[in-house]
């Protein structure tokens, strides 16, 4: 490998770090995935698209939906390379390997699944009013119920604790109201909820320098990708965060 390739790699590694923690729910997992890609080798793609690529060959086969709502694997697969990493279906299809014309198919049948899938009671943690009002919007209309919205770390912890939300969906910056890791850390001492972050700078909290989360939306998100991650997040059996 060259230099070249080797530094196209690197600046690439933060969105399949993302794709791979999408995939698998923890920090843990993704990464190993990710790992397990580089040692095995990479696909002749694009250095972006060869990364996404290897982590899906390292990922669980995809399995038949135990019931019409289920997304199986290759659905999320196609799904998260879509909406969340925003790939066109054409480079999606490559990532997973078929043809386009059956990713196409397969990510009509994943959108009507996710229309279906079960909904959640969410704590938005926003301290703007505005974008606050278009997240909730935008959460609603994936089908889920907003049971609060907290603008400082200190209303986070407070409604956390009398409502017992099934996710968080959170901001980094709180501006004065603090800073929403810290607001989601002292909310996990005492309840156990998936979380996803919304943040301008998702390389930030790409780090491989500490504690991360698994879930990590770019701003400004579409409502596809927020449904996706919503849908991996609640249904994930690994601890977030």
């Amino acid at each position: 490998m060259n230099a070249v390739t080797q530094a196209e790699l690197l600046r690439c590694l933060p969105h399949a770090r993302r794709y791979a923690r999408a995939l698998t729910g923890s920090q843990a997992a993704g990464d190993g995935l990710v790992a397990a890609a580089l040692r095995e080798g990479l696909p002749s793609l694009p250095p972006r698209l060869a990364l996404y690529a290897g982590v899906t060959r390292m990922a669980p086969p995809p399995a038949v939906p135990a019931s019409g709502s289920d997304l199986s694997a290759r659905h999320r697969q196609l799904l998260l390379l879509t909406a969340l990493e925003e790939l066109s279906v054409q480079d999606a299809a490559m990532v997973v390997g078929v043809p386009l014309d059956v990713a196409e198919t397969e990510l009509a049948e994943a959108r009507e699944a996710l229309r279906s899938a079960a909904a959640t009671d969410i704590l938005v943690i926003e301290d703007e009013p505005i974008i606050a009002m278009d997240v909730r919007q935008l959460v609603e209309a994936c089908g889920h119920r907003v049971i609060g919205v907290a603008a400082s770390e200190v209303q986070a912890v407070r409604l956390a604790r009398e409502r017992h939300p099934g996710l968080i969906l959170a901001d980094v910056n709180l501006g004065m109201g603090g800073d929403g890791i810290i607001a989601v850390n002292r909310i996990q001492e005492q309840l156990k909820v998936p979380v996803i972050f919304v943040t301008a700078y998702p390389e930030r909290l790409l780090t491989a320098e500490q504690v991360e989360p698994a879930f990590v939306i770019s701003k400004p998100f579409e409502p596809l990708a927020l449904a996706i991650a919503t849908y991996q997040a609640v249904s994930s059996t690994v601890p977030i965060g």
